[in-house]
């Protein structure tokens, strides 16, 4: 793979790049740890790339959202992290916390410098605190994996970014390629992370600056004004019954959640997968623009919902409500799998971390049932006091099946006890559940 230099990728992306004037420290000519030839190899280093460290830093506008860069140079000693590489980088949190500029790391680094010992790995520390002081100042920080990001540059800048994309092919993993057990080279791409959760998403380069133009402006919206609710999709009237409620939630020819968001925006980007290698392909997670803002969005999208999908959801609602961006979360879900693979994974702290994030969001969280609300694992999705339901669709304690078993009553009695359960829309208004039944879009 080609590797282009850092100034090449922000130049393609960006105009107007204004670089930092970081003063770089004295170092002794030998490094730190008198590393024989150390002082050879860097300036060589120099020559080859016309750059004096491994990161290029300035500011530059996206499209027309400005932002702080830090872009790595691989051809500079492998974009190894030494102590005038963490110096640029403090640098340039530091400013984007003072300015409120969202961050975008454009990384490409074999990880810590060798020929500085401990004092390079060190660096990790200060970036790591640098990143944490700029996620508690709200600033939004977004990471581009590019061809290698290993080491402590992928276990801190790209791995802990809000957004993570990845570009295709790129190397990535935290053990480098001649270090690393011998076979499976696939675990260590950007396309495997994105299949295990870790990537939001694997970009074209040619597409890297159009959609970075897109998270930008999503992520720097500051319209905090609840969502509204959206439509109904299908023009129905109320059950009369709770077995009709069921019924027509179940009904193949129901409006499903991405007809749902694609009515409501204009247009939006998802973030994919638990970080922590799952992900539910039940569960669609983003943020999306509507009428000139942002509004971020969970949605369930009628599958028994896994602890991936809490935990993606969790992500999003936990950094919808960092950034002071409201939330929409749809509900549809038979519900929480229930499986001896969904124990394992945690089935129960996921829902109760996505109960707490709802709880305790600083943000509005509105809330449209569109079709089954199965249980606690709809209702973790679901807003106290800012739920509405769609006209066909339905909440219970638990699906008339389900109180069947274990009531021990026969398969006959499930419609009259999906009649005694009082889960139909309006039922669910009466209650105190929800606020309202939507209406159908004029």
């Amino acid at each position: 793979m080609v590797r282009q230099p850092a100034r090449e990728v922000v130049d393609a992306i960006t105009t107007g790049f204004e670089e930092f004037a970081t003063p770089l420290r004295d170092e002794p000519a030998d490094g730190p740890i008198d590393w024989p030839g150390y002082r050879e190899a860097r300036e060589a280093a120099s020559a080859r790339t016309g750059e004096k460290e491994s990161v290029v830093c300035g500011t530059a506008k996206i499209g027309d959202v400005g932002a702080v860069l830090i872009a790595f140079e691989f051809g500079f000693l492998g974009g190894s992290l030494g102590q005038r590489t963490g110096d640029r980088i403090e640098a340039a949190f530091a400013h984007a916390r003072d300015t409120r500029l969202p961050v975008v790391s454009l990384i490409s680094t074999g990880g810590s410098r060798m020929q500085q010992g401990m004092r390079a790995l060190m660096q990790l520390q200060r970036v790591a605190r640098a990143s944490a002081l700029t996620r508690a100042a709200s600033v939004p920080r977004i990471s581009v994996l590019r061809d290698p990001t290993t080491g402590g540059g992928w276990a801190t800048l790209g791995a802990g970014a809000d957004v993570i994309l990845a570009l295709p092919e790129a190397q990535v993993g935290f053990a480098g390629s001649r270090v690393r057990p011998p076979g499976s080279p696939e675990a260590y791409t950007g396309e495997a992370k994105f299949e295990w959760g870790q990537v939001d998403a694997v970009v074209p380069s040619a597409g890297l600056g159009p959609t970075l133009e897109r998270w930008l402006r999503l992520l720097t919206s500051h319209s905090s004004a609840a969502a509204p609710p959206p439509k109904a999709l299908r023009p129905a009237s109320l059950p009369e019954t709770g077995w009709e409620a069921v019924q027509a939630a179940r009904a193949p020819e129901r409006a499903r959640a991405g007809e749902y968001l694609d009515a409501y925006f204009d247009w939006r980007e998802a973030i994919s997968g638990d970080r922590c290698g799952g992900v539910d392909s039940g569960v669609a997670c983003g943020f999306g623009w509507r009428d000139g803002r942002t509004i971020a969005y969970a949605a369930q999208c009628g599958t028994p919902t896994s602890p991936s999908g809490f935990r993606t959801a969790t992500r999003l609602v936990k950094l919808a409500s960092r950034l002071g961006i409201p939330v929409l979360t749809l509900v549809d879900t038979p519900g929480a799998a229930n499986d001896a693979a969904a124990e394992q994974a945690g089935a129960g702290g996921a829902i109760a971390d996505l109960f707490e994030a709802v709880a305790t969001a600083s943000v509005p969280v509105t809330t449209l049932v569109i079709g089954e609300g199965g249980s606690g694992g709809a209702l973790a999705f679901a807003a106290a006091e800012s739920t509405w339901v769609a006209p066909d669709a339905y909440f219970s304690v638990t699906s008339p099946e389900a109180a069947a078993a274990i009531l021990k009553r026969p398969a006959s009695e499930v419609p009259a006890l999906a009649n005694q359960l009082r889960l139909r829309p309006q039922d669910l208004v009466d209650l105190g559940v929800a606020r309202a039944v939507v209406s159908p879009a004029e």
